[in-house]
This record gives C-alpha cells, sequence and structure tokens, in this order.
C-alpha cells in the first residue's frame, strides 16, 4: 500500500467524522481537498468494504429527514441527486413513504403556514409554498381542500 493512498483513507475517516456521505459525496470531497482521483476511489472502495460508507442507508436517511420536516417528492428526490446517490437506490427509499404520510405532511405545513386563515391571497401563497417544497401541485391542491374542509 502506498503513502499517498494511506494519507487519503486517514483523510477520509476525518471527513466521515463530522457526518454521512455518499460514495460519489466523499470522493468529491477529497478530490476537492488534493487527493488524487485514484486514491480517493480506493479509499472510498475501502470505507464502503468496511461498512462506513453505505448509500442505501444513506439514502434512507435522507429521505426520512426530508419527509419529517415536510418536503414533498420532488424536493426529496432533488436532495437525492445532490448528495449522489445512484438512481437504481431511490425507488426502493421513496417507497417508505406513503401517500398518507405526505399528505398529513402537507397538511401541518399549512397549519403552520395559515395559522386559520382562509383568506384567497394567503392560501395561494401557502399551495405555492408547498410547490416549491416539492409537492405535485395536484398534491398541494389537495391538501388545500383538506385544510378548508
Amino acid at each position: 500500500m502506498n503513502d499517498t493512498l494511506d494519507k487519503t483513507k486517514t483523510r477520509a475517516l476525518k471527513i466521515l467524522g463530522h457526518r454521512n456521505f455518499s460514495e460519489q459525496e466523499m470522493i468529491k470531497r477529497l478530490t476537492s481537498k488534493g487527493e488524487s482521483q485514484e486514491d480517493s476511489e480506493d479509499a472510498v472502495a475501502w470505507l464502503v468494504e468496511l461498512g462506513y460508507i453505505n448509500d442505501e442507508s444513506y439514502a434512507t436517511l435522507i429521505v426520512e429527514h426530508y419527509s419529517k420536516k415536510g418536503y414533498g417528492m420532488a424536493r426529496i428526490k432533488d436532495e437525492l441527486y445532490k448528495r449522489g446517490i445512484p438512481r437504481d437506490l431511490w425507488d426502493s427509499t421513496l417507497s417508505s413513504l406513503d401517500d398518507e404520510s405526505t399528505s398529513e405532511a402537507a397538511l401541518i405545513f399549512l397549519r403552520k403556514k395559515l395559522r386559520g386563515s382562509t383568506d384567497e391571497n394567503d392560501v395561494r401563497k401557502a399551495r405555492d409554498a408547498l410547490v416549491r417544497r416539492g409537492f405535485s401541485f395536484d398534491d398541494a391542491k389537495a391538501a388545500i381542500n383538506q385544510y378548508l374542509e
């Protein structure tokens, strides 16, 4: 084993001590710190082998975190993409979200946002905010209807 790879592995472990990373995030992080692409990939492969980096469990954490924060499917997919999670893992992790919990998150957001208001302008702004949070227009509209009932 060469000294530069050992140095890269040590750096990767230090970085990993702060938060979870996907394989792609860690490779980008290491190369941005001056490590070679090859050493970065080897170090990440080593971390995966040890179980310190697991894209599937990291994807699950991302989905749980953002769904609990009240974000919709589009926003959660965007976060998975940003963090370099392979698309073949998206379906299995996103399947844990059910329609009921998603609509409940939208309703909770609306209650906080509107605070009992039924003013047409306020409701429109809240609907638009839901769409910006990653809910489809139809889901946002359904949540508004449920809120108004």
